[in-house]
């Protein structure tokens, strides 16, 4: 993957580019599945989270999430039946066939043997490795082991996307925990721009679990309620799942079918502070590179952002952070763009996250409103930007950043714009 604009520039030269636009959008989340459903209870700030009931909590001290309720993969599944992958990858088969479906897409042959999709991921399918564990603690290890290969390692979830759908172009997982998603767009936008592929789908997907859970549980990451990114009473972030997809073509591929396009993707950036494990750099340097990248590779100034999604996580030392590095690269023009993390309501949905905010950024372009920071009842003096508090805002978006951060150091943003034809 580049991540340095002078280096792709390079390659253009010697290609030709394509525009890349967005024209079909899927999404299974805790607020609602569907694009319309999505966008109505996101503006209305509806929170999806609540007391988890997929698993035990009583060993934890928090017991809040983020889970889907009453997701039945079936309609979405031709290929599969549901006992045969993970729920992570029916996720991910539901809001391809989703984002297929908005984008009014009909695939022929022709397009489906160049027709890929890029996936990004945190942990893959957890519940199967779950389930595994616990058969081998009651001596019947084999109800799940023969199934263990297909089920449990990361690259299935694009691969089972890639069988259901019947397509023959790239197959791609990219597992880099909670920055995934704007990673997956970020390959499938090159595939595009330099004529590799005239069709693509990319996003992210994860599923509740209890390895998820516990982990960030003993890091004390965990709010023990609600997530309330850059409140100064914010006491960590809340586990989340589900499944995003942007339905993604060259201009020319989407002119030809007379297609409808929610935005165009102009640029992004990619970077990694190398600095620890789960800390970000103290100066946001990773961060910083990563959005002036992303705006350098787009020819937007800082100045022409209308709206930044948030990573937001809700964690004291995350939403500092990108506050500080938001600063750095706006100036004292970091005062005027509104910024808000959809986090609060959906909670941190891992190798989704980014996607799902994607999704917020092309609809905040098309439908002219941007999406609360909900709970952020007391903004933290250190927080000091427009977040958006409380209720969504209507406003004209012509230019729209999405950032993602996550463990590792790995840092992506992307800029998404209103696509002139």
């Amino acid at each position: 993957m580049i991540d340095d604009s002078d280096e792709i520039n390079s390659m253009a030269k010697k290609a030709e580019l394509h525009r890349v636009v967005v024209t079909g959008l899927g999404i299974v989340s805790s607020i609602g599945t569907g694009r319309e459903l999505f966008w109505d209870r996101l503006m209305a700030g509806c929170s999806g989270i609540s007391a988890v009931s997929s698993f035990d909590t009583s060993k934890f001290g928090v017991h809040s999430g983020a889970e889907i309720r009453e997701f039945d993969p079936a309609p979405y599944l031709l290929q599969f039946s549901p006992s045969d992958i993970g729920r992570a990858s029916q996720f991910a088969i539901a809001a391809a066939r989703l984002a297929i479906s908005d984008g009014n897409l009909c695939l022929t042959g022709a397009d489906s043997s160049t027709f890929g999709v890029v996936v990004g991921t945190t942990s893959g399918e957890p519940r199967v490795i779950e389930q595994f564990d616990d058969d081998f603690a009651t001596g019947h290890p084999e109800r799940t082991s023969r199934r263990f290969i297909s089920t449990y390692p990361c690259h299935v979830l694009a691969s089972h996307v890639a069988a259901e759908l019947g397509l023959g172009g790239e197959v791609v997982t990219i597992p880099t925990a909670c920055a995934a998603g704007n990673h997956a767009i970020a390959r499938a936008y090159d595939e595009l721009r330099f004529g590799k592929a005239e069709i693509m789908l990319a996003g992210g997907a994860d599923s509740f679990s209890r390895i998820t859970y516990a982990g960030f549980a003993r890091l004390g990451a965990i709010s023990p309620d609600i997530c309330q990114p850059f409140d100064f009473n914010r006491k960590g972030m809340i586990p989340g799942e589900g499944a995003a997809f942007l339905l993604l073509e060259t201009a020319d591929h989407a002119q030809r079918r007379s297609a409808r396009v929610y935005a165009e993707i102009v640029g992004y950036g990619l970077s990694c502070d190398a600095h620890h494990m789960t800390a970000a750099h103290p100066d946001a340097e990773g961060g910083v590179r990563a959005m002036q990248l992303a705006l350098r590779f787009a020819g937007v100034n800082p100045d022409k952002v209308d709206y930044i999604s948030a990573h937001g996580t809700g964690t004291p030392t995350n939403d500092r952070l990108e506050a500080i590095a938001i600063k750095r690269v706006f100036g004292p023009g970091a005062q005027r763009v509104p910024i808000s993390s959809i986090k609060s309501m959906l909670g941190h949905t891992m190798g989704a996250a980014s996607a799902m905010e994607a999704l917020a950024c092309t609809l905040a372009i098309t439908e002219g409103c941007i999406p609360p920071t909900i709970n952020l009842i007391h903004p933290d003096p250190e927080c000091d930007l427009d977040f958006v508090p409380l209720i969504g805002r209507t406003k004209k978006v012509a230019v729209a950043l999405n950032n993602a951060y996550a463990f590792g150091g790995n840092n992506s943003s992307v800029v998404f714009a209103r696509y002139k034809d």
